[in-house]
């Protein structure tokens, strides 16, 4: 499943799948070329145990999930699992630390204009496609941890995006500015999957950013 059109980081269900052939192809020494595959085959097993745990998910509650349910479906050793995570709270917000992280850096990969300073479309169109998902998370009881997770992710994000835009603030300001930001993309977003999402996502992108920008208008703003 795309993120959104005209990008090309993949995000699975529920969690994230960012593309791993982002390392440079310059011919390289051996030893950075194994370190590469070890990377590569790391990453490729917390994906698989991430992907297990989230069908799992959709199958019974968290509470009923179990490590060795998890590892059967995954298909992944028990000493394994714990060379990674200490438990499967553990590998469930590590699995979004990674899709927040990969989400709140979408905009400056793509070069997109600061003015944006947060990828609303994008973020609400995931969540719109994994509904599901997202309601076996309020099940599991994780949202206020997801929220705060996204919130500090996001926040930093944000304020990189403003100083892009080369917003005149002190830089405490700045930072508390961003961190209210940040909670109000998911207050928007829960008010948003409270409401049905009639809204499209591109539009609540435009309100958001309108919200943002009014926001600043005591302040230097240039673009």
């Amino acid at each position: 499943m795309r993120v959104a059109a005209g990008f090309d980081d993949e995000t699975r269900c529920g969690t994230k799948k960012v593309d791993m052939s982002g390392n440079s192809r310059a011919a390289k020494a051996p030893p950075v070329k194994t370190a590469a595959k070890i990377d590569r085959r790391v990453a490729r097993t917390r994906n698989t145990l991430g992907d297990a745990l989230v069908e799992l998910m959709h199958e019974k509650t968290f509470a009923e999930i179990t490590v060795q349910e998890v590892l059967n479906r995954a298909g992944v050793g028990r000493s394994t699992f714990y060379a990674h995570y200490r438990d499967k709270d553990d590998l469930f917000l590590s699995d979004v630390e990674d899709f927040f992280g990969m989400m709140a850096g979408l905009l400056t990969r793509y070069s997109v204009s600061p003015e944006r300073v947060a990828p609303v479309a994008e973020l609400f169109g995931h969540i719109a496609e994994v509904r599901e998902f997202y309601l076996a998370v309020v099940a599991a009881e994780k949202v206020q941890d997801v929220i705060e997770l996204g919130r500090g992710i996001f926040a930093r994000s944000i304020e990189e995006r403003l100083l892009l835009a080369k917003v005149k603030m002190e830089p405490i300001q700045l930072r508390a500015q961003s961190y209210a930001l940040a909670g109000a993309l998911f207050a928007l977003l829960d008010w948003w999957i409270h409401h049905g999402m009639t809204e499209s996502p591109k539009a609540m992108d435009a309100l958001f950013h309108r919200m943002v920008w009014s926001g600043m208008k005591p302040l230097s703003k240039s673009v």
